[in-house]
């Protein structure tokens, strides 16, 4: 006689399955995201020569996608507060379509630097929110190792608009690569209607104040350390990786070469975000993982443009500074959500973290440009802006040692 079946679990998935697949989605959202960040990169020689810009000024276009989360990071973690983080991801995705599609119909650079500062907007309405709302999906026990991968949501964006970004704009100009990323990002707005649970009903509780979110957020140390330590990181990685499309091409180096080059060198970056959310669930200290990061940016950053080693061996310090580095962004994803003053300051906390980061990646390619524009156009000046940048991060780490020594 056969056994008889096993009974139909009708109850559907479990609350932990949803949400570990919601947590999944968020990630392939940030990086639905990062492709506006990182798409001019490739493109900027097109834009170089059809507009006439400098190279200061196009630093500048490299970092003016910047302005709005340099000046809106915490209003924005205070409006997701209200509004419900889910609906502030779905404004932001539709704020990115929108205004890429918008800069590829308007012709002048005026209008190109404008509709990226608008998408700095956008981006940040989604990459801000999604820490605490992964936070909210998923078991406490699991929360290192999926902000790990949160991490990376960066660097593979910029994997994937480099490799895929140089193809497009073998077929066309930067124009079609904007207006298909519209089209991706309109996609991925239906999914996130569909996958992501809706923001949970707050009833009558009452909201904190604004003025006491704020207060107790800009008055913590410790959100201070972490934020200005992740401007620091992000400045001088985005100047690097930014750059060097330009670099390989004034190095006589081919456009898709160069794309592939570069994208192979901002996606170890993932790797390191990884190793870090696991070295941080082994029980590593979060301020050792900084210093790490942080020195060896500073080495490989000579290595790769002072020490006039052969192009191979650049290559590799290039290589390197983008994977240890990477250990950065991820310990400090970890260390904004366990060190904000309170659970109601987690959105404020990561939003001025955000608001940091986005200040120096502002002010990272115009540095480096300046510098080496001081050098006379010589690159091997660029390790000195950034080993600045890196010093300066890794005092502020020191300081974050100090203050949780006691948390292990």
């Amino acid at each position: 006689m056969s056994a008889p079946p096993p009974p139909i679990d009708r109850a559907g998935p479990r609350p932990v399955d949803t949400g570990m697949r919601a947590a999944f989605f968020l990630v392939l959202t940030g990086i639905c995201a990062a492709l506006h960040i990182w798409k001019l990169p490739p493109a900027l020689p097109q834009l170089q020569a059809q507009f006439q810009l400098s190279l200061v000024q196009s630093g500048f276009l490299l970092s003016v996608v910047q302005m709005g989360g340099m000046a809106l990071g915490l209003p924005i973690g205070l409006v997701a507060e209200r509004i419900g983080l889910r609906r502030c991801i779905l404004i932001g995705l539709a704020t990115l379509a929108a205004a890429s599609a918008l800069g590829a119909w308007l012709d002048s650079a005026a209008a190109v630097l404008l509709c990226r500062a608008v998408e700095g907007c956008g981006f940040l309405m989604v990459a801000m929110p999604v820490p605490s709302l992964i936070r909210r999906l998923i078991p406490p026990e699991s929360l290192s190792r999926v902000m790990g991968l949160w991490g990376c949501y960066m660097p593979l964006g910029t994997v994937i608009i480099l490799l895929s970004g140089s193809w497009v704009l073998s077929l066309g100009d930067w124009r079609l690569l904007w207006l298909l990323l519209a089209v991706l990002t309109l996609g991925c707005l239906l999914l996130t209607l569909t996958i992501v649970p809706p923001d949970p009903a707050r009833g009558d509780q009452p909201h904190p104040a604004t003025l006491t979110l704020v207060s107790a957020t800009l008055r913590s140390q410790n959100v201070w350390l972490v934020a200005l330590t992740f401007g620091a990181y992000a400045s001088q990685w985005i100047a690097v990786i930014g750059f060097l499309p330009t670099i390989y091409i004034a190095a006589g180096i081919t456009g898709t070469t160069a794309g592939l080059l570069t994208a192979i060198v901002a996606g170890v970056n993932a790797i390191g975000n990884l190793a870090a959310g696991r070295l941080l669930h082994r029980g590593v200290r979060a301020w050792h993982l900084l210093a790490l990061g942080l020195g060896t940016m500073i080495l490989c950053a000579y290595a790769a443009f002072g020490a006039q080693l052969p192009a191979t061996a650049q290559f590799l310090a290039v290589l390197t500074f983008s994977l240890v580095g990477g250990l950065v962004p991820a310990t400090l994803f970890v260390l904004a959500l366990t060190l904000a003053p309170s659970p109601q300051t987690t959105s404020t906390t990561i939003g001025w973290m955000q608001q940091c980061s986005s200040l120096g990646q502002f002010v990272g390619p115009p540095l480096v440009a300046w510098v080496v524009n001081q050098a006379g156009g010589d690159w091997r000046w660029t390790w000195v802006a950034t080993s600045a940048l890196a010093l300066f991060g890794i005092g502020l780490a020191v300081q974050i040692g100090r203050r949780t020594r006691g948390a292990g």
